[in-house]
């Protein structure tokens, strides 16, 4: 007797989704290197992970990110950003990690962003 047995497997490819994240207090350059020291060392982002790449707007305020949905959501990006010590679109960041960040990446109603006449999205400025 023969038996042939076939399953359909379904391999789940998530296709490759952007999204872009407001933050408030990622203007300058040492918030730029914040974050992303904490997106690759302390959150260990990689492919693994879901992250595939970002990008940061500081003029306006915002990263732009790369992800893989089925490894990883919106939501668990933006808690991530709220844990390296910043804003998130709604979320304000972890208290804790808020009090370790540069003074300059704080924000505006704490005394942080950029000086008068001073900007600072510009590097050694």
């Amino acid at each position: 007797m023969l038996f042939a047995y076939y399953a359909d497997a379904q391999v789940m490819s998530a296709k490759a989704t952007w999204v872009t994240i407001k933050s408030n207090n990622l203007k300058c350059w040492p918030c730029q290197q914040a974050l992303e020291r904490y997106l690759t060392v302390e959150n260990k982002s990689n492919f693994e992970s879901g992250i595939l790449q970002w990008k940061i707007n500081l003029l306006q305020g915002e990263i732009r990110l790369q992800y893989l949905p089925d490894r990883v959501t919106a939501d668990q990006i933006k808690e991530a950003i709220t844990g390296a010590g910043f804003d998130a679109d709604e979320l304000k960041a972890d208290s804790v990690a808020y009090k370790s960040i540069p003074p300059i990446c704080k924000r505006a109603e704490d005394g942080g962003g950029p000086q008068k006449g001073k900007p600072c999205h510009y590097p050694n400025n």
